[in-house]
Formats: structure tokens, C-alpha cells, sequence
């Protein structure tokens, strides 16, 4: 779990990527990390997965339930598109929709890191363009 721990801290930080926040608990590490370009998310590092997963949760207030209803086909279009899987979480108070990619540790290097961060940022920022409301109001 360490030399995981290590070799992804290192990967991140070739690819001139700030982390942020790691924290340890149960045989899970998670951190967040920002780009040069000012996009932030996290990475989970399970010790029972074979994966590397990144994580983006977009959060919305309950009230905003049967616009992102409208949504999810597209959004769900999205993450197919760019290979990514996603999670919908409704609490009292709000709804999480979670976009996840992963990469085999196996194949983990600086290429496939680049190339899988590449594909989930366009997986984001397409769902941020798809959802934003500020884009939609028509006049």
C-alpha cells in the first residue's frame, strides 16, 4: 500500500500536479490534487482494488431535482463517451453525481496517468457545460 501511495504521489507530481489533503483510513488513502490549469478533484487508493480511481462529485440542491432529471441521459452520454463511470447519490438535501475513472495499476506510468487525467477532465468539464444554468437561460 505505501509503494502505491508513492508511486502515484510521484506520478502526480511529474505530471505538475499539486495534492493536497492525503489522509489514511482503514485500507484506504484519498487526496485531492489541482492541475496547472486550475482543476481540482481527488483519487481514492484501496488496498483490496487492482485501480487507481479519480473521483469529481458534482453536488446540486434538491430543488434543482427535475433539471438534473433532464440531464442525466446526457450526462450519463458523457461519461460513456470519454470511458468514465459514474455514481448518483440523492441525500435530504441534495443530490451527488460522482464521475470515476480508473486505471490498472499494472499499467500505471506517466503516459497512462496523462491520458486517463486528459479523458476524465473532458468527461468533466463537458457534464459542467452540459449542466450549467448559466448556459441555458434563454432570453
Amino acid at each position: 500500500m505505501k509503494e502505491r501511495i508513492r508511486r502515484v504521489r510521484v506520478l502526480f507530481k511529474e505530471l505538475g500536479c499539486q495534492l493536497f489533503d492525503g489522509e489514511m483510513f482503514d485500507e484506504c488513502y484519498s487526496a485531492g490534487f489541482s492541475d496547472k490549469q486550475g482543476f481540482h478533484s481527488g483519487f481514492y487508493i484501496d488496498n483490496d482494488s487492482r485501480f487507481l480511481e479519480l473521483v469529481f462529485t458534482f453536488t446540486f440542491s434538491n430543488q434543482l431535482g427535475s433539471y438534473i432529471q433532464g440531464k442525466i441521459e446526457e450526462m450519463i452520454l458523457i461519461c460513456y463517451e470519454y470511458g468514465c463511470y459514474m455514481n448518483i447519490n440523492k441525500e435530504k438535501e441534495e443530490i451527488d453525481f460522482s464521475v470515476f475513472s480508473k486505471v490498472y495499476y499494472a499499467g500505471l506510468n506517466y503516459n497512462s496517468l496523462k491520458e486517463t487525467l486528459a479523458d476524465f477532465k473532458a468527461c468533466v468539464e463537458s457534464i459542467k457545460n452540459s449542466v450549467s444554468i448559466h448556459d441555458n437561460i434563454t432570453e
